[in-house]
């Protein structure tokens, strides 16, 4: 007896310590998972950047700060990366458009986290443009599913934003979801094109979004 207790204990504690490992390996201290990942910085500033910005100085994109009470729309408009990479091709947004290349939702997830000085907040919604199969005009559709991003005082942590800045969930009934057949449409769908974010942002100076591999 005292033999198969010494052993139980001894499996107990190897598996605790499994169980401890695998969790300190797929969290950080920030809410995030660990391992590689792409890191993309989208900053708010209270001027317009220069519009022939180059590539260097980071994957980033400017965007316009705004205030409490005023906030200011940027488009940061999407496509479909034909090597699987994430770059950003504009990130001068503070005429009012980005651009970001991106691959097909499904081998990455996307975490996000407000930072800077505290006080600011920002919404951002995954949008696209529908063409009506039967009139053949075009609209362009925002998600009912959207992320606001509010920095508070104190130590900011990420959370898991996939679903919001990689599907659109359309309105029930509507149109556009008979045309594409389901309520809940994927980035790069064929019922939908021109897909963009749309960033409101409240005077966050800075958020912080992160792809990690599946």
């Amino acid at each position: 007896m005292r033999f198969t207790f010494h052993v139980a204990a001894t499996v107990l504690a190897a598996m605790t310590a499994t169980v401890a490992a695998a969790a300190q390996k797929t969290s950080t201290g920030n809410g995030a998972p660990s391992g590689s990942h792409f890191n993309l910085n989208i900053i708010g500033v209270p001027h317009d950047k220069n519009p022939n910005m180059a590539k260097g100085g980071g994957d980033v994109i400017f965007v316009g700060l705004g205030t409490g009470s005023d906030a200011v729309t940027t488009k940061i408009l999407l496509s479909q990366a034909a090597d699987s990479e994430f770059t950003v091709l504009d990130k001068n947004g503070t005429d009012g458009e980005a651009s970001f290349a991106l691959p097909v939702p499904g081998s990455y997830t996307v975490w996000a986290r407000a930072l800077g000085t505290p006080g600011g907040q920002s919404k951002v919604a995954t949008c696209a443009t529908f063409i009506d199969p039967t009139t053949f005009t075009s609209t362009i559709l925002c998600s009912t599913d959207n992320e606001v991003f509010v920095r508070g005082k104190g130590k900011s942590s990420f959370r898991d934003v996939t679903s919001a800045l990689t599907t659109i969930s359309l309105v029930p009934g509507s149109a556009a979801e008979l045309a594409c057949g389901t309520p809940t449409v994927s980035l790069f769908a064929p019922c939908l094109q021109d897909f963009l974010w749309q960033y409101d942002n409240n005077g966050l100076r800075l958020l912080q979004v992160r792809f990690y591999p599946n």
